[in-house]
């Protein structure tokens, strides 16, 4: 407090109109003046206001470091950037420098409508509905209730989202590849002619109903952890830092595992029915039916999660396979009338059925094998402690175990 006189007061005022009047220098001269008047003050007292964190916040932040998520990072020679006192644009322009430098994707959180522009400038932008209003969740991909809500959204959930993205990228190249290829392979038996072995019905269905449904269920329901040991190990959220579910060493092998596959499609029937009477659409019949089959099984093996839904639809589709190519082939008017009764009327059809299958996904079988048991990752080891340790010694261990230990640590 400073107690002015009337005759202070009045060259305070005089001093000040004046400067709010200029037309150059005004936020200068204003300055001084506030600073004239803001001197010999008397402090009578203070008033504060507690801001206090939201519940479970110092957890979550150390899980997300523990995740190997950097909080604020604009450089590899610091780690943490605190800044105080910014401005809303200052705030975006702190985004738009660490998405220039870097090549990592950015997450901006906040709960306010000064938070709004820098939620709107990150990759990804979590708006928090508390007291400050609804601003910053209008402008956000994702609302949440408190701070802590983001650990499950990234731990748990981006990782579930990352490994199914990744699964279903390679697994749909490969599910449209094999049946390409085995097309392809004949085209060049034929020496290109405009011959088709596979009805044109066939070829539609193929991707509409022979292989779409169990690619979308579990594309939606498959889950390779529990949500339990994705909050316990936050470590297991590497893997997508690591590119492990998709990059381009795994794509150059599945194309191979296709190539591989689509050639023993081709020519086991080819070879099996060389010196028959058979005719081409009986042969395209066990081809279409050799390749959803195979793509089915391949894709069983890779499900974690079984539930009434995926067996549905797993060997639902294999099943309705059958079912449209014997509908097909019963109408005269179509090419390969009665073909596939004919095929399959004899034991040489399910015994070529059955060596396509075995000798398509031996070598995935190894390569499976191998890796799981002498390379395993974190994320695989955590399937084993799943799998085996639930009911046992093993589990009562896995919950003693500080959550900074990762899952190949207590391995050792």
């Amino acid at each position: 407090m400073r107690e002015l006189n009337g005759l202070d007061f009045q060259r305070w005022q005089s001093a000040y109109e004046t400067a709010n009047s200029a037309l150059t220098g005004r936020a200068k001269q204003l300055r001084e003046v506030a600073l004239s008047i803001e001197s010999n003050i008397s402090i009578l007292g203070a008033t504060g206001i507690e801001d206090k964190l939201q519940q479970g916040v110092p957890e979550a932040i150390e899980s997300l470091r523990q995740a190997g998520i950097k909080l604020f990072e604009l450089a590899t020679t610091c780690t943490v950037v605190l800044c105080c006192r910014v401005a809303p644009l200052q705030k975006a322009g702190i985004v738009a420098l660490i998405k220039n430098r870097t090549d990592d994707m950015t997450l901006a959180i906040g709960d306010g409508a000064n938070d709004v522009s820098m939620i709107q400038m990150a990759d990804v932008g979590i708006g928090i509905s508390g007291q400050e209003g609804r601003q910053a969740v209008m402008a956000s991909d994702f609302a949440m209730g408190q701070f802590r809500f983001l650990v499950p959204l990234l731990l748990v959930h981006g990782h579930w989202n990352y490994h199914r993205m990744g699964y279903m990228i390679l697994y749909n190249f490969y599910r449209n590849a094999v049946f390409v290829l085995v097309l392809f392979w004949y085209v060049l038996y034929t020496a290109f002619s405009l011959t088709t072995a596979v009805t044109e019905w066939s070829s539609v269905l193929y991707s509409v109903i022979y292989t779409s449904l169990p690619t979308i269920i579990v594309g939606i329901l498959d889950k390779d952890l529990s949500r339990r040991t994705l909050l316990q190990y936050p470590q297991l959220y590497g893997a997508g830092q690591r590119e492990e579910c998709y990059n381009t060493k795994l794509f150059w092998l599945t194309m191979m595992d296709t190539l591989w596959q689509s050639a023993v499609i081709f020519f086991i029937p080819l070879l099996a029915y060389r010196h028959s009477t058979v005719s081409g659409s009986a042969i395209g019949d066990l081809w279409t039916l050799a390749v959803v089959i195979l793509v089915n099984i391949h894709l069983a093996m890779d499900i974690i999660r079984w539930t009434w839904i995926t067996h549905a639809v797993i060997w639902g589709s294999i099943v309705a396979t059958f079912i449209c190519v014997m509908i097909i082939d019963a109408f005269p008017g179509l090419p390969g009338y009665w073909a596939f009764f004919h095929i399959a009327s004899s034991r040489l059809f399910w015994a070529c059925l059955f060596a396509i299958l075995v000798s398509a996904m031996i070598p995935r079988f190894v390569i499976i094998v191998f890796n799981r048991y002498l390379w395993p990752s974190d994320v695989q080891i955590s399937k084993e402690m799943e799998k085996y340790g639930s009911s046992s010694e093993t589990a009562r261990s896995v919950e003693m175990i500080r959550v900074s230990s990762s899952p190949r640590a207590m391995m050792r």
